[in-house]
């Protein structure tokens, strides 16, 4: 009996006969490299080109024409170091929710692969672990591409700021995705996601102190914009661009952007499991 154990224990299965989560999510690994290596060419324009030249005709062009001080911008030199942290995670942001919104309809609509991989030794939580993997994989991979293409315009406050901010983006984006892929997996159709971009994405991304300070926006809307967790990613990632930390409000900014993760990522979990059940 006790050979037994092992040897299931080397294939992944613990006492239970169950799949560890981290054996369930790798399991996953040749499956995501595939749909990845199948489209990640049709990601290039609106994962990179495109924010390129939103920072480019916002931060460069458009900003040629805004002269203030650095206090009114929160400690940026001019708006384009104010304005790219934000694009960064407000970027961050959207490719999350791109990839938690038609991609998991269709795993449980369309082509039904969630019910593929069910019929295996996978359980649902290995399903919802490995696809939100791949999204942190393409929200690191599409934030980092912007963090290399914008250190030569020399926004960057320190060397080691843009890596901490890089780490910054990849949590808001997780927070936004564990949220977005619970909501897929309860919808029934895809016309709900209008709710998300219209109603969710949109306002957030222009009034999260992405373009323009909170301050802007009177007393309550700057009340408002801090409930919102990307004006907590947006802050903590410009902070750490331009080298102007508080760690108090740092800190307090990654606490927030943690607990709407990790709460978001339970509800996900719970949310696919009665799905698939049903």
């Amino acid at each position: 009996m006790t050979t037994s154990v092992s040897a299931g224990s080397t294939d992944g299965f613990g006492d239970s006969g169950r799949l560890s989560p981290l054996t369930g999510a790798l399991r996953q690994y040749d499956y995501w490299l595939t749909v990845y290596k199948r489209t990640w060419k049709g990601s290039i324009i609106t994962s990179f080109v495109s924010p390129l030249f939103y920072v480019l005709a916002m931060g460069v062009l458009l900003g040629g024409f805004v002269h203030v001080s650095p206090a009114r911008l929160e400690g940026a030199p001019s708006y384009l170091a104010f304005i790219v942290p934000g694009l960064i995670a407000a970027q961050a942001m959207q490719t999350a929710v791109f990839e938690t919104t038609y991609p998991v309809m269709g795993a449980l609509k369309w082509h039904r692969s969630f019910y593929a991989q069910l019929a295996t030794p996978l359980e649902s939580r290995d399903l919802a672990n490995a696809f939100l993997v791949f999204t942190l994989f393409r929200v690191g991979a599409t934030t980092g591409v912007y963090f290399v293409l914008m250190a030569p315009f020399g926004v960057f406050g320190s060397w080691w700021g843009p890596i901490l901010a890089w780490f910054a983006t990849m949590l808001t984006g997780m927070a936004f995705a564990a949220w977005t892929f619970a909501f897929s997996a309860h919808v029934r159709s895809e016309a709900s996601f209008g709710l998300i971009f219209r109603l969710g994405l949109v306002p957030l991304f222009l009034f999260s102190g992405s373009f323009f300070p909170i301050s802007n926006l009177g007393t309550v809307g700057e009340v408002v914009a801090r409930l919102t967790p990307l004006w907590h990613g947006v802050n903590l990632t410009r902070m750490l661009c331009l080298d102007t930390v508080d760690w108090s409000t740092a800190a307090i900014n990654t606490i927030v952007l943690v607990a709407v993760l990790v709460v978001g990522w339970y509800v996900a979990l719970r949310t696919l499991a009665r799905r698939l059940a049903q």
